[in-house]
């Protein structure tokens, strides 16, 4: 904060409240914040019937309460004080900046994410044990699925991405963040929704699947994975864009070595299928950073000459997407590392073939 010239860091709705005090809260139209100063106490402002829900924490802040009819606004400005920057939680609704804004004016806004992202983009040893857990989870739902143990023909996405999602509850996470479910021409939609399609024999079908685990004092982080299975054996163009998949993942995950630019680890696989005459198809980043959040920072992308150092955590997911067609994707979580590249995602990578 000081070398930005910041003076105060407010932390409202988002994951930077939970990852610096230790409580989420309620995507409520009553304002919590975490008000926190360069200089002096640190306090959370929260209303007052969901104040059972902090675990107080007197060593990081004091809580001070609010009752419906009172003004959370004039609380937290209040404790702004003669404060002239702030840096503001990026997911703070905008009502909120709005009238704290009309009540400090000349209160210059910055983005909280400027002072949060450097620290939560490096993880330590017990929040990588987490994302490990995490990983390994919804790699042992996968590993069923590529060994068969999933029905798929005849019954609808939708079914089969609830199945996934009990699971992923079962297998200790305990929130589902996301389950793609796409089949056939629906796999070249990258963030598509499982719906009423029906599955058939001869179509591949991706499988994105992610949740939040428990993590370092209970605060959760995130798993994310893709696989493919192809019900009964692929024709030969799907088998060769899997094939190209799989090299460009192999090379994203290669590059992914501390030092490296985020952006030359994107072109390193996004090399590799350009080479090969699928550039086109490949229409997203090659990954992005996770953590307490599923998309955080550092993003593997074009532009991004951030290099990755120790404990940087992020996906590397390529993908090919022919419309109306098919569509494929790969990808593990990876941290860079010392010793190299270390992926929290272990099960096989390449195409898997079930009879249904």
């Amino acid at each position: 904060m000081a070398g930005l010239g910041v003076d105060v860091l407010l932390l409202s709705l988002g994951a930077d409240l939970p990852y610096f005090c230790g409580y989420e809260a309620m995507p409520l139209e009553r304002l919590t914040m975490l008000v926190v100063p360069r200089d002096g106490d640190v306090h959370l402002v929260v209303p007052y019937l969901e104040a059972p829900r902090v675990v107080e924490r007197h060593e990081v802040f004091e809580m001070v309460t609010w009752r419906d009819g009172e003004d959370p606004i004039a609380i937290v400005a209040d404790l702004v004080g003669a404060s002239t920057t702030a840096a503001i939680g990026d997911q703070t609704w905008a009502g909120f900046v709005v009238d704290l804004a009309s009540a400090c004016p000349g209160l210059g806004l910055r983005r909280a994410s400027e002072v949060t992202a450097p620290i939560r983009m490096v993880k330590d040893t017990a929040e990588v044990e987490a994302l490990r857990r995490a990983g390994a989870a919804v790699d042992r739902i996968l590993a069923d699925v590529q060994a068969g143990k999933v029905a798929l023909v005849g019954r609808t996405e939708a079914d089969v991405a609830a199945q996934i999602g009990r699971r992923i509850l079962d297998e200790g996470h305990h929130r589902v963040n996301f389950v793609i479910v796409a089949s056939g021409p629906n796999a070249a939609s990258p963030h598509h929704e499982p719906g009423e399609r029906v599955i058939r024999q001869g179509e591949g079908v991706l499988f994105d699947i992610g949740g939040t685990m428990a993590g370092p004092d209970d605060v959760g982080y995130c798993s994310d994975i893709t696989r493919c299975v192809h019900v009964g054996e692929p024709p030969s163009g799907f088998a060769e864009l899997y094939t190209v998949l799989h090299d460009s993942h192999s090379a994203g995950v290669a590059a992914a070595t501390v030092g490296t630019p985020c952006e030359d680890v994107d072109a390193a696989a996004r090399g590799v299928i350009d080479d090969a005459g699928y550039g086109e198809f490949f229409v997203h980043r090659t990954g992005h950073g996770i953590g307490v959040e599923a998309h955080e920072h550092p993003n593997i992308v074009a532009g991004n000459e951030l290099p990755l150092v120790a404990g940087h955590a992020f996906s590397v997911e390529p993908g090919i997407y022919v419309p109306d067609l098919w569509g494929a994707r790969l990808e593990d979580i990876v941290v860079a590392t010392v010793d190299g590249p270390d992926a929290m995602n272990r099960i096989d990578h390449g195409l898997a073939v079930v009879d249904g």
